[in-house]
């Protein structure tokens, strides 16, 4: 079985149509028509509907997408181990947050598509937490505190965070001066999560108690503007609220603990070359422009 076949098919199935994945793939369509016809006959099995709009997946090629799709990714990572210079190709999946992912993250993937050309980037923004191995991402991009799991986790540069409310919420409820004083209050929070503080060289753990939860950052951000409660943030997403005054620090004398940004990926022997670049990209973007990020303090 030809992995230029595996590819072509993975190609076709992702873009929808012959034209599309020739396009992608730079060949002809003729030649995308040769492998796909040669790839079913080896498998006895109709992978594709060709249909007057492109081309759909049968139930076989739905199953037999996910296998070429990971042989193909296996593949492309053993090129990278004996080719550890040079052009990188094949494609690179990647999990960011939304909250700022399009205007902190995405520029360096940009970048990064621009000094790569035979590279494609697939780019998938959400604040949920993101299953990256059950969801097939090479790797994703976290901004916090890293909690206990089987990803191996590389920091890319560091991220602040502090307990804020409204002018408005502390005028009418006040605001917490210890970490025990914070299940009194409305909290916003992303979930059911443990908000952590430092007293001296101590962690101390709350679990904050709150009617508004929100899957995305800037939302919990508005709710804080709005005075529904006290939020746990990063200054990235509330400097400039916090410089206008509509938002204002509690409780500072126990800070969060150090947190950071991470690339994170499935466990595994070796990273790829994919992930190592793009790590190290964002390595060199934060030390360039430590003033973006609202991370600098």
């Amino acid at each position: 079985m030809d992995i230029e076949d595996l590819e072509t098919f993975v190609a076709v199935a992702d873009t929808g149509g012959v034209s599309a994945a020739a396009r992608r793939l730079g060949v002809s369509k003729s030649i995308v028509s040769r492998r796909l016809f040669r790839l079913e006959a080896e498998l006895g099995v109709q992978l594709l509907a060709r249909t007057t709009r492109g081309a759909a997946l049968t139930e076989a090629g739905v199953t037999f997408r996910e296998h070429a799709a990971r042989i193909g990714a296996e593949i492309d990572t053993a090129r990278e181990t004996m080719r550890p210079t040079g052009d990188l190709r094949g494609r690179l999946r990647v999990a960011v947050p939304l909250s700022f992912g399009p205007t902190h993250f995405a520029p360096v993937l940009a970048e990064m598509a621009l000094r790569y050309p035979k590279l494609q980037i697939h780019s998938s923004y959400s604040d949920r937490y993101v299953d990256l191995i059950a969801e097939g991402f090479d790797c994703g991009i976290r901004v916090g505190l890293m909690p206990d799991s089987n990803l191996v986790a590389r920091r890319v540069g560091p991220s602040y965070g502090q307990l804020v409310a409204s002018p408005a919420y502390i005028a009418a409820y006040g605001a917490p001066e210890t970490p025990e004083e914070v299940t009194a209050h409305e909290a916003l929070m992303q979930g059911t999560e443990t908000w952590q503080f430092m007293d001296n060289d101590k962690v101390v753990r709350v679990q904050p108690q709150g009617r508004f939860k929100a899957d995305s950052g800037l939302a919990l951000v508005a709710a804080a503007v709005a005075g529904l409660g006290i939020g746990w943030l990063p200054d990235c997403l509330t400097y400039e609220h916090l410089a206008s005054g509509a938002l204002v620090p509690v409780m500072t004398r126990y800070p969060p603990p150090p947190a950071g940004v991470y690339v994170v990926r499935p466990p595994g022997q070796y990273p790829t070359r994919k992930v190592r670049v793009l790590a190290e990209m964002l390595i060199e973007h934060f030390e360039r422009h430590p003033e973006v990020w609202g991370l600098h303090r």
